[in-house]
């Protein structure tokens, strides 16, 4: 089958499965019809290289979770979720179903590993076709074999740069961070390296001239849509306006001290998130940060709360810089649909696409929807959660989900005199892609 064919294969196939899930949750048909048919921008995913770097890629993400120390997933990561037996369907042409036994994962495994062959370097971009993505923003450390532009736009990390003391004491507070610290710390020297630098400047005003300013100008120059940062894992939110003589003096004092000032070292990263968020403001690159409840058993919840980020969206410095809050903010659903009546902030629905049912899903999006639909942006989270649910079958069903979450929620709206036909249709648009083209200029 060729390349065509296939494209052509699984669209057919995903605008039949999209309209027998739209027929069952009583979404209008014809909405349901121009909903399958658009091709998406996926805000927020984290893919895997093609074949044959595939099996050896962990560059997915900065603070990979798959190793970490037991938690309570939610129902909709399990590996006994009904809608996983349809993703192995449509993607591998495997007829298990969920839960597998160790035989059964064996086999599944198998049916990947034939179509990695068969896909051979396209094998990412297949994916893709499989769930009507035109275009993935892929949430990793650099881009490689398969995921590139224009299918695949690169969204790179920052956070390293805000922790450059010792960090010693920040990862003995959890598990979780005595696993993201190092990996923080790794980064920053591989950035080092990228900036020609031997040790860190000796003083802040070098630090951002040497390394912070050039790696974001570098990975801009490399083709950078935005830049991510995953702080709610590594300490809470809530950025004081520290004025840059004292987080100078706080740098200088501290830089080779051991277990730095808590309190201290906090003011330093303050400072240095607020100039990072300049700098992408000056760039034209989107800063983007996760706000929902994390995987981990340490997650800091109450500190996520997106509410602690108002003062850096009421800064008029950072006016020019947009923010694009990721994964909906469970469970501050109310609260982050407030901040959207901010000019630069913006939320997409990654992650909830996946814990979250589409009926459920669908009230929190029809109030965002209700009050600022130019702020929503479509977005997966697909990531390699499970031997179960790779980021295959996670782009899959998060693709489900959301376009059967929005058809509900604009059938609704007519239905309810709110919109029109045409109203809902341009909504849809809006959603799964105009929105995005517009923020990132594509």
């Amino acid at each position: 089958m060729t390349a065509l064919q296939h494209a052509l294969s699984a669209i057919s196939l995903f605008f039949v499965t999209t309209l027998h899930a739209a027929a069952q949750s009583g979404i209008d048909p014809t909405l349901a019809a121009q909903i399958a048919i658009i091709p998406a921008i996926d805000n927020h995913a984290h893919p895997l290289l093609s074949p044959p770097a595939y099996a050896t890629d962990r560059n997915f993400d900065a603070l990979p979770v798959d190793n970490m120390e037991p938690a309570t997933d939610a129902a909709g990561l399990r590996p006994d979720l009904p809608a996983l037996h349809e993703a192995w369907q449509s993607i591998f042409h495997f007829n298990g179903n969920p839960p597998l036994d160790a035989a059964g994962l064996k086999q599944l495994e198998a049916a990947r590993e034939a179509t990695r062959r068969e896909q051979g370097e396209a094998y990412a971009t297949y994916i893709l076709d499989r769930a009507n993505i035109g275009t993935e923003l892929a949430n990793r450390v650099k881009l490689g074999i398969g995921v590139q532009p224009p299918r695949f736009r690169w969204v790179p990390y920052v956070d390293a740069l805000l922790f450059p003391l010792d960090n010693s004491a920040l990862a003995a507070a959890t598990p979780d961070r005595k696993q993201f610290f190092p990996l923080e710390d790794k980064l920053r020297e591989k950035y080092l390296q990228q900036a020609n630098l031997k040790t860190l400047p000796p003083t802040l005003d070098l630090y951002l001239k040497q390394l912070v300013t050039p790696i974001l100008e570098q990975q801009k120059s490399q083709g950078a849509v935005a830049e991510k940062f995953e702080i709610a894992y590594l300490r809470s939110f809530g950025f004081d306006d520290v004025p840059q003589p004292e987080a100078a003096r706080i740098y200088a004092t501290l830089l080779h001290t051991p277990h730095p000032d808590p309190a201290q070292y906090k003011r330093l990263q303050d400072f240095l998130f607020r100039y990072i968020a300049h700098e992408c403001g000056r760039l034209n690159m989107p800063v983007h940060i996760h706000t929902t409840s994390g995987g981990g058993g340490y997650f800091d919840i109450a500190g996520d709360n997106p509410l602690l980020l108002e003062p850096l969206f009421n800064d008029t410095r950072l006016r020019k810089t947009n923010f694009v809050l990721l994964h909906g903010g469970w469970p501050f659903i109310h609260e982050i649909g407030s901040l959207l009546q901010k000019p630069n902030v913006y939320l997409d629905l990654s992650q909830q696409s996946l814990m979250i049912s589409p009926r459920t899903m669908s009230t929190w999006l029809r109030e965002w929807l209700e009050l600022f639909p130019e702020k929503i942006l479509y977005a997966t989270d697909a990531y390699p959660y499970s031997q179960s649910m790779g980021w295959e079958e996670a782009a899959y069903i998060a693709n489900q989900n959301i376009r059967t979450s929005l058809g509900m929620a604009l059938t609704g709206m007519m239905q309810d005199k709110q919109i029109t036909e045409l109203q809902a249709e341009k909504l849809a648009h809006m959603v799964l892609r105009e929105n995005a083209e517009s923020l990132y200029k594509f």
